[in-house]
């Protein structure tokens, strides 16, 4: 159950180093322009180092790379210093006669000219491009806050709806806390979609949200890691609800020996899942369709599945089934760590 007091994220205090160097390396700061002397000395060297090789090799190609690398941290008046002290460099320490400046002549002239030019589009295309990802930045910046407050406004919503609910159902307390249980377990389901980013939640993660109050011995899981979409995983949170929930009651988990497990695979464009009590009391099939079997039939219909419900005499087995349409490419594979899939299901 979400408590009613009201928690937010401390931002942690403690110096962050890459924010320290971003800062210190702004654009037009003076980081950033000591940032730009280093390229250009380095590129000396370089070209120094390249010259004694022959004395054929361009003059002021060394420094192209000093320029973007200056431009793309420091912005276009840095770039546009770098590549005006480069050209001044270059003309100084690599045209005969050396360290001194050779009057312009017209193959001089035509030389600085080209790498100014080159400079100039090299200036452009990286600056364009800084401020281009530094837009989307603030703008991935702004939506994750803007999600963020979302979620703490509809947790506070949550826990307002919680307290109408204890004080309007106070007299039907079987209805009232089966209730709350279901806020509960959508609660959970969105806290583990935000640590996602909003991309959904991970059918263990919400296997194992569910399976908490429980002993983790008498449960076994079995199936690849499946991320399934915001919806289909705030489905699945409350069908999985559904099922340990009656299974406390009169399943697998109402005793001390009784057992669960879930198995889930991805195949022919569907996801099926199959629970399986036993070690429990004697089941017997319901004289009427409860909230649990509606919520079912209601639940997967959304998502073209289907639900078979067999009351056998070791326990319950329920076996589930969702429709993943072909038309789009909502099972993607992807690798993370050391080769282990996940498949998105939407």
């Amino acid at each position: 159950m979400v408590s009613g007091t009201e928690q937010r994220d401390v931002p942690n205090s403690a110096p962050n180093n890459h924010e320290n160097w971003r800062r210190y390396l702004s654009p037009g700061s003076a980081g950033a322009y000591a940032f730009a002397l280093f390229l250009v000395f380095i590129a000396s060297v370089v070209r120094w180092g390249v010259g004694l090789l022959g004395q054929d090799v361009f003059i002021f190609a060394a420094y192209y790379p000093a320029v973007l690398f200056a431009t793309y941290v420091g912005g276009l008046t840095v770039g546009a210093v770098t590549a005006f002290l480069s050209a001044v460099i270059a003309w100084w320490a690599f045209i005969p006669p050396y360290f001194s400046y050779t009057p312009l002549t017209t193959g001089l002239e035509t030389k600085l000219g080209a790498f100014l030019f080159a400079s100039a589009l090299i200036i452009w295309g990286a600056d364009h491009y800084r401020r281009l990802r530094k837009r989307l930045e603030d703008e991935e910046s702004f939506r994750k806050l803007a999600v963020e407050e979302l979620a703490h406004r509809l947790k506070n919503k949550l826990v307002t709806i919680q307290a109408i609910i204890s004080f309007q159902l106070r007299e039907e307390p079987l209805v009232r806390d089966a209730i709350l249980r279901r806020l509960s377990a959508l609660a959970a389901t969105d806290d583990l979609i935000m640590a996602a980013q909003g991309h959904g939640a991970r059918i263990r993660d919400i296997l194992s949200t569910e399976f908490a109050p429980y002993d983790a011995s008498r449960i076994s899981m079995e199936g690849p890691d499946c991320r399934l979409s915001p919806k289909l995983a705030l489905t699945m949170a409350l069908l999985v609800h559904e099922l340990a929930t009656n299974a406390a009651k009169y399943g697998a988990l109402s005793n001390s020996v009784g057992e669960i497990s879930l198995d889930w695979s991805l195949s022919g464009g569907r996801l099926k899942l199959e629970w399986r009590e036993s070690g429990g009391p004697p089941v017997d099939p319901p004289n009427h369709r409860g909230f649990g079997t509606r919520l079912f039939m209601r639940a997967l219909d959304q998502f073209g599945g289907n639900v078979e419900a067999t009351f056998a005499p070791t326990g319950l087995v329920c076996k589930m089934s969702i429709l993943i349409p072909e038309s789009t490419p909502t099972i993607v594979s992807e690798v993370i760590g050391k080769g282990t899939k996940v498949f998105v299901a939407d």
